[in-house]
């Protein structure tokens, strides 16, 4: 199948994206050529939906943290 777009060399964070739609929607930007970060208060989820897709030969990479909680977002953007 053709991609319907191109997102080499772009970054994409997903919230919510350790399983169901925020997963699915990681998947397909992972597949246009996108770097994806994905976001999930729940860490061990979300450590295997990253290896998901390594294994995929995929970009992704993950970070945990609480996304109604400012103070954990600017930690986690400050490493």
């Amino acid at each position: 199948m053709t991609a319907l777009f191109d997102l080499t060399g772009k970054t994409a964070l997903v919230t919510g994206s350790a399983r169901g739609l925020g997963f699915a929607y990681a998947e397909g930007l992972a597949a246009a050529g996108a770097r994806v970060i994905l976001n999930d208060i729940r860490a061990t989820l979300l450590a295997e939906s990253v290896d998901t897709l390594t294994r995929k030969g995929y970009d992704a990479h993950g970070v945990a943290f609480d996304v109604t909680d400012e103070l954990a977002i600017e930690a986690a953007f400050s490493k």
